[in-house]
C-alpha cells in the first residue's frame, strides 16, 4: 500500500479508529443504506443505494437501472468510495463546542465496475432480495429472476480494497437522547404519487 492510500485510510481522530475487522464487516452487513462516491468526467457524484456485503467475497453489490449516473459512473470500471454509518444518541453539554452525538461508520476503498457475467449478476440480484426481503423465497412468494429482468437493471460489484471505521460511543452514565424523527419523515412532505 503506497503512503497516500495509506494516509487516506486512517481516522483523524485515532482514538476513535476501529480496526477490527470483524465488527468492520458486521456493520457492511446489517447498514440499510450506503452512499457510492464517483467521478464522472471530472463531476464528483455521490449515489445513495441499497447494497449487499458479501463477506465471503469480500466485495459489495448494488444495482440501479440499465441507465444513469451510477451506470455511467462504472461503465469502464474506477476506483470508488462507498461508506455507511449510523447515527447514536445525541449529547448534550454546558458549550456550543462540546455538543456532540453517538455514531459509528465505515468508509470502504474499491474499484466498482459492472457486471456482465449474467450468473453473477443474479446472484448480486438474489443477494440483495435475501437482505431486504428475508421472509420472502423465490419459486414461493415470487417469480425466480429472469433473463429479461436482468437486462432491465445494472448490477454493479465493488471489489474492497481497504475499509477506514470510526466509532464515537460513550457510557449509558452521559446524559443523552434519541434524536426523534418527525412524523412521514420518509416522505420529505411529499405525497404518494397516484
Amino acid at each position: 500500500m503506497s503512503d497516500t492510500t495509506e494516509r487516506r485510510v486512517t481516522p483523524r481522530r485515532r482514538d476513535r479508529a476501529v480496526e477490527d475487522d470483524a465488527w468492520v464487516s458486521a456493520f457492511l452487513e446489517r447498514s440499510p443504506m450506503g452512499f457510492l462516491g464517483t467521478v464522472v468526467d471530472g463531476q464528483p457524484y455521490v449515489h445513495p443505494n441499497l447494497f449487499v456485503y458479501d463477506a465471503a467475497a469480500h466485495r459489495i453489490y448494488l444495482h440501479t437501472a440499465a441507465r444513469g449516473g451510477t451506470r455511467s459512473a462504472l461503465e469502464v470500471g474506477s476506483d470508488v468510495c462507498f461508506t455507511v454509518g449510523e447515527m447514536g444518541r445525541l449529547l448534550p453539554a454546558v458549550t456550543a463546542l462540546e455538543f456532540s452525538v453517538e455514531y459509528a461508520s465505515v468508509m470502504v476503498f474499491g474499484f466498482g465496475r459492472i457486471v456482465d457475467d449474467a450468473v453473477e449478476a443474479e446472484v448480486g440480484l438474489q443477494a440483495l432480495l435475501h437482505k431486504y426481503f428475508p421472509r420472502h423465497e423465490p419459486g414461493r412468494d415470487y417469480a425466480h429472476i429472469a433473463a429479461s429482468e436482468l437486462r432491465r437493471t445494472s448490477v454493479f460489484r465493488i471489489d474492497v480494497v481497504d475499509w477506514s471505521a470510526k466509532a464515537k460511543l460513550v457510557g449509558s452514565d452521559v446524559d443523552g437522547f434519541d434524536y426523534v424523527l418527525p412524523a412521514h419523515w420518509w416522505r420529505g412532505g411529499l405525497t404518494p404519487k397516484e
